[in-house]
C-alpha cells in the first residue's frame, strides 16, 4: 500500500524560499526528495480544494506555475463538504487558524500522513487528542520512513 501524502501550503512553498537558512534548504531538500519519489509513485499526493485555492492567489506566477505542477501530482483532490467543515471549525476552536483547520480536515480521513514546515501550527497540531492522521516536519518524516 502507497503512503499518502498531504502538504500544506507552506510545505510546497519551502523549495522556494530563501535558502540561506540551514534550517530552511534542509526542509526545502526534503520536501524535493518526498515529490521525486511521488513523481516515482513510491508514495501518493492528496491535495484538496483549499490547497488549489491558497496556490490560485500567489502573486508570483512563477511559483504559482511551479506549484501547480507539483499540486498536479495528486492522486485525489479532497473536496470540501459540511463535514469537513465542521471538522475545520472544531479545530478552529482549538487555536488552528482556519486555512490550517481546511487542510488538517481535508487530510483527516483521505492521506496517512500530514506535512507541515509552520512550527506554531505542528505544536498545536500536535496537542488535539483526537486528531486522526499523523503530523509531522518533512525533514523528520523522511528520515524515519527511509531508515
Amino acid at each position: 500500500m502507497t503512503i499518502k501524502i498531504y502538504m500544506d501550503n507552506c510545505c510546497l512553498n519551502r523549495p522556494f524560499d530563501n535558502q540561506a537558512n540551514l534550517r530552511v534548504h534542509l526542509e526545502a531538500e526534503a520536501i524535493k526528495t518526498i515529490i521525486t519519489l511521488i513523481e516515482q509513485r513510491k508514495f501518493s499526493l492528496i491535495s484538496s480544494k483549499i490547497l488549489q485555492f491558497e496556490i490560485g492567489k500567489l502573486g508570483d506566477e512563477s511559483r504559482k506555475k511551479e506549484l501547480m505542477l507539483m499540486e498536479s501530482l495528486a492522486t485525489e483532490v479532497v473536496q470540501i463538504n459540511s463535514q469537513i467543515a465542521a471538522r475545520a471549525k472544531a479545530f478552529e476552536q482549538l487555536g488552528i487558524q482556519s486555512f490550517d483547520a481546511l487542510h488538517l480536515a481535508c487530510s483527516e480521513n483521505h492521506a496517512d500522513v500530514f506535512l507541515t514546515v509552520d512550527d506554531k501550527f505542528f505544536k498545536k497540531a500536535s496537542e488535539i487528542k483526537a486528531l486522526k492522521i499523523a503530523v509531522y516536519s518533512p525533514l523528520n518524516w523522511l528520515s524515519e520512513v527511509l531508515r
